[in-house]
């Protein structure tokens, strides 16, 4: 059975999201829209008695003071001037509040609900035109590379088919180079044609093709973001060649300067200096450009992410303790008219891209202390997203050595290492 619950904010409160989307329109030249509501949506899968929904309501999923609720009808009756649009993320897409929301009702002492979908609904007063609505939802209100409008015979839960594995070899060995750069493009491998040659090469060596899953972990292995091929690239600027930038340039210098007090550079996941007599610390810096261009919230959230986690990993592990970031966007007052085709308005990139590295830190007890944002026309197809993490670490523990034998030890939640246990349970059995 699926219960269908509905939050929202209670009439007398100010709807702060919904507000800021009213304001969104703005950029768009859409002035019919008088007022805006939102609502969070979430299904429960499982059999609930009245007392265990009333319960989740109350104690989990609702501000009793400012936010109020339903279950099963919508909290406010739909008018001829509303227009009503529900928007869920697609399969497979992560939602880490459906997580949360089932631990959290688990915790409650609930074990009836085995599955949890979550949804936002949003209520627009005033007359709109297909074309603005259409505006609305790709520009505004849904990312539709992540997110679908939920159907009104839309089945929340469906199941999937089961996975059937199927061993599969890419003709490799006797491909042209028009047929192995056809299968890197189909593949969306993104290997030049030297690359898809080498591939060939070693295994017309070892006399057989490769499987597509041994073809793709190459291709992420030889990609610009594991690799940096344009860092290590040869590049051609005002006549002169330049074999490797990153070598060439901040590595060398590094390596000329010779300072005593830089303890770890270019070998480890951070940097790391000298900082007291009994602490060193590391700093890493990385960008998500792209992926914040496509999902503002997503591709920041997963940068700051990322660099959190490299001070973790560096030496023998140093503590995060600071976030930084610097952010490069065309301007907020850009005209719509003349944002490129699939693009999302810089405001929109601009609060997703700061929301995602302030929720994130934030929500982890480690601050942004420091920061800038630069404002540019060409930065329109493409941001600019820094992320920097400072982490602090005993002296004399930046050196670390693995040895065959050693274990590894996953702390956590429960239900997260019970899963990754039962992955690694049944990965062992199949060998």
């Amino acid at each position: 059975m699926v219960t269908k619950i509905e939050v929202g904010i209670k009439p007398q409160f100010a709807d702060v999201n919904g507000e800021t989307i009213l304001a969104n329109l703005k950029n768009f030249e859409i002035s019919g829209v008088s007022l805006v509501r939102s609502y969070e949506i979430y299904y429960l899968l499982g059999d609930l008695s009245s007392d265990h929904i009333r319960k989740i309501c109350n104690l989990l999923l609702t501000d009793q003071i400012t936010q109020h609720f339903s279950v099963n009808e919508s909290l406010h009756t739909t008018k001829d001037d509303i227009w009503e649009v529900e928007i869920t993320y697609d399969a497979g897409v992560m939602d880490p509040v459906e997580e949360s929301t089932l631990k959290g009702i688990r915790d409650l002492g609930i074990d009836a609900v085995s599955r949890v979908k979550t949804a936002k609904k949003y209520h627009l007063q005033g007359p709109l035109s297909e074309n603005e609505k259409n505006i609305i939802l790709e520009k505004i209100l849904m990312n539709k590379l992540i997110q679908h409008v939920v159907l009104p015979d839309e089945e929340i839960f469906a199941e999937s088919p089961p996975y059937l594995f199927q061993l599969r070899e890419i003709q490799l060995l006797n491909a042209s180079d028009e047929e192995l750069e056809q299968i890197s493009r189909e593949g969306q491998l993104f290997l030049n044609l030297i690359e898809m040659k080498t591939i060939q090469a070693y295994f017309q060596k070892i006399g057989r093709n490769p499987t597509d899953i041994e073809l793709e972990t190459l291709a992420q292995t030889w990609s610009e973001h594991c690799v940096h091929k344009t860092f290590r690239g040869r590049i051609e600027f005002n006549g002169q060649i330049i074999d490797n930038l990153l070598k060439s340039t901040v590595m060398r210098v590094t390596q000329e300067l010779d300072k005593p007090w830089c303890i770890s550079v270019f070998k480890d996941n951070s940097g790391v200096i000298e900082f007291d007599d009994e602490h060193d610390v590391c700093f890493k810096v990385e960008t998500h450009n792209h992926p914040s261009a496509l999902e503002p919230y997503g591709g920041a959230n997963t940068g700051i992410g990322g660099v959190i986690r490299d001070p973790l990993g560096t030496g023998l592990g140093a503590k995060p303790i600071a976030n930084t970031d610097i952010f490069c966007f065309a301007p907020p007052d850009f005209p719509r008219e003349k944002l490129p085709p699939g693009t999302l308005h810089p405001k929109r990139v601009f609060t997703g891209v700061h929301a995602g590295v302030r929720d994130y830190g934030n929500r982890m007890g480690i601050p942004t202390v420091n920061g800038s944002i630069f404002f540019d026309e060409r930065y329109v197809g493409n941001p600019l997203v820094f992320c920097g993490d400072v982490g602090i670490m005993p002296k004399n523990s930046t050196e670390k050595k693995v040895t065959p034998g050693d274990l590894i030890i996953v702390i956590g939640g429960q239900a997260v290492c019970r899963r990754l246990w039962e992955k690694f349970a049944k990965s062992m059995a199949h060998w």
